[in-house]
């Protein structure tokens, strides 16, 4: 991409068929730092500008860094932007220590939707459990 002159490096670039849209992927290497909202504005900016199609909605954005603080990610107000915000692990901790963090994201996940009344109580309880135990306990899963 070329911006006055400059050239714009996004690292990846993704069509997504069932959203009509393209999605801008970028990679940090260490902690989120809140300039990568305008890096990422910047790129959505000009996909929407000169790349989208006619038919197809706006472009999304997703970081993807080392660690991220999740109330500076909430202050920027992201979502607002269309973009989204993730962690990545370098290397899988143990079993026991992996279950209990995704166990804990999703019960954040869970509070932040909570907050913003995007989910009302018990609502997609099951497919978020299901999310971290797709084998099942031997629980009825019909309830």
């Amino acid at each position: 991409m070329s911006s006055g002159g400059d050239d714009i490096i996004l690292d990846l670039l993704f069509y997504h068929r069932i959203l009509k849209r393209l999605v801008a992927v970028e990679l940090k290497l260490g902690r989120f730092k809140a300039s990568y909202k305008g890096q990422m504005e910047l790129y959505l900016k000009w996909l929407d500008k000169y790349e989208r199609q006619d038919g197809e909605e706006a472009p999304i954005g997703l970081i993807l860094c080392a660690t991220a603080n999740r109330e500076t990610v909430e202050l920027l107000e992201m979502e607002r932007a269309g973009i989204a915000v993730a962690e990545y692990w370098t290397h899988l901790p143990p079993k026991a220590e992996f279950e209990a963090k995704i166990k804990a994201i999703m019960v954040e996940a869970k509070e932040r939707l909570a907050r913003r009344k995007l989910l009302s109580p018990g609502a997609g309880t099951k497919q978020i459990e299901y999310f971290y135990d797709p084998i099942g306990d031997g629980e009825d899963d019909d309830d």
